[in-house]
C-alpha cells in the first residue's frame, strides 16, 4: 500500500474515531447531566483528562510509543491555553443563552480561517470559503434559537473564541514544527490541562451550579457512568488531536458539526427529543455544506508525491508504532443574568 493510501485511510480512521467517540460521551453524559443530576463539566473534563494521561503513561510503559521529549515552554505554555480555552467555553455556556452559546461555537471557524490567513499565509478559495458559509448558516437554523445578549457573557464568548482558534492551531502547527506524534503531544500536554482544570474547576462550577461538587451524593450509578464517561474521553482527546494533527484546525470544526448533527439527529430517533421542520432543514442544509468543504478540500489538495521505498530497517519510529502508525504528526468541553447569581440549568448542557 502506497504512502498517500496509508495516509487517506489514517485521516478517515481518526475521521470516524472522533465522530463515534463524541457521539458516545455525550450519550453518556447527557445521563450524567440530566437524569442523575451530575452537572459538574468543568470538574469531570479535569478527570477526564487525567485519566487520560494515565492511560497513555500505561501505553508508554508497555511501549506502544516512544516519549519524545521537545520544548517544554512550548508543552506548558500550550497544555495551561487548552485548559483556560475549556474553562472558557463552560464560562460562556453559564452567563449566555444556549442561542448565544451556539453562535459562538459558529464564530470559530470563521476565526480560525482569519487568523491562518493574517499569520500563516494559509488561502482558502472561494469555493471552500463558501461552503463553509452554507455549513455554518444550516447548524444555525438547526441549533440557533434564543440570542440573549449581555456584557459579560459576551466579553467570555470573545475570551472563549480566540483561545479556542489558537490552542486548536497550535495543536497542529506544535505537530508539525517539532515532529511529534498526536499520541506524543497529548501525554505531554494533559497533565498540564488537567492540573489547571482541577484546580479551578470546584469553583467554576460552583459558580454557575450554585452546587458544591464534594457534597454530591455519588452513588453507584453516579460513579458508574463518571468512569465510563471518563474512559470514553481518552478516545475524544486522542482523537482530537489525531485529526487535529492530520488535517486542519478548520476541518476539525467542520467535523464538530456533524457531530452536532448526528447527536441532534439520535436524540430525535432514539430519545424522542423535540424536533422541528426548522431543525430537519438546518441539518439538511449543513449536510450539503460539509459535502462540498470536503469535495472542494479534495479538488484543491495536491496529490502528494510517490516517496522512493525505504528498506524496513530505515523506518521511522512512526511507521512502527502501534499508536501512531498512520499518523503524520493528534478534552471535552461543553445563562445566566448579571443582577443574580447563574442558576446551572442541566439542560443548556444537553441543547449545547
Amino acid at each position: 500500500m502506497g504512502e498517500g493510501q496509508r495516509f487517506q485511510l489514517g485521516t478517515v480512521g481518526a475521521l470516524s474515531l472522533s465522530v463515534i467517540s463524541s457521539v458516545s460521551i455525550v450519550i453518556c453524559n447527557k445521563a450524567l447531566i440530566s437524569t442523575l443530576g451530575f452537572t459538574f463539566a468543568t470538574t469531570l473534563t479535569s478527570w477526564h483528562l487525567l485519566v487520560t494521561f494515565c492511560s497513555l503513561h500505561l501505553a508508554l510503559r508497555m511501549k506502544f510509543f516512544e516519549h519524545k521529549p521537545f520544548d517544554s515552554k512550548a508543552v506548558m505554555g500550550f497544555g495551561i491555553l487548552n485548559g483556560i480555552s475549556i474553562g472558557l467555553l463552560n464560562l460562556s455556556l453559564g452567563f449566555n443563552s444556549v442561542g448565544f452559546y451556539q453562535m459562538t461555537k459558529l464564530a470559530i471557524i470563521p476565526c480560525t480561517v482569519l487568523l491562518e490567513t493574517l499569520f500563516f499565509s494559509k488561502q482558502f478559495s472561494r469555493k471552500v470559503r463558501f461552503s463553509l458559509t452554507v455549513l455554518l448558516l444550516g447548524v444555525g437554523i438547526a441549533t440557533v434559537t434564543d440570542l440573549q445578549l449581555n456584557v459579560l457573557g459576551s466579553i467570555l464568548s470573545l475570551l472563549a473564541i480566540i483561545t479556542t482558534c489558537v490552542a486548536q492551531i497550535m495543536t497542529n502547527t506544535i505537530q508539525k514544527k517539532f515532529k511529534v506524534s498526536s499520541t506524543q503531544l497529548l501525554y505531554q500536554s494533559s497533565p498540564y490541562q488537567a492540573l489547571i482544570l482541577f484546580i479551578v474547576g470546584p469553583f467554576l462550577d460552583a459558580l454557575l451550579t450554585n452546587q458544591n461538587v464534594f457534597a454530591f451524593k455519588y452513588t453507584t450509578q453516579v460513579l458508574v457512568f463518571i468512569i465510563l464517561s471518563c474512559l470514553i474521553s481518552v478516545s475524544v482527546n486522542f482523537s482530537t488531536f489525531l485529526v487535529i494533527g492530520k488535517t486542519s484546525p478548520v476541518t476539525y470544526q467542520v467535523l464538530g458539526h456533524l457531530k452536532t448533527c448526528l447527536v441532534l439527529a439520535f436524540g430525535y430517533v432514539l430519545l424522542h427529543d423535540p424536533f422541528s421542520w426548522r431543525n430537519i432543514l438546518g441539518i439538511l442544509i449543513a449536510v450539503v455544506g460539509m459535502g462540498l468543504y470536503s469535495y472542494f478540500c479534495t479538488r484543491d489538495t495536491p496529490p502528494k508525491p510517490a516517496e522512493p521505498s525505504t528498506p524496513f530497517s530505515q523506518k521511522n519510529e512512526s511507521e512502527t508504532d502501534p499508536l501512531v502508525s498512520a499518523e503524520d504528526g493528534a478534552s471535552v468541553s461543553n445563562e445566566g443574568s448579571p443582577q443574580k447569581p447563574p442558576v446551572w440549568n442541566s439542560d443548556k448542557d444537553l441543547h449545547a
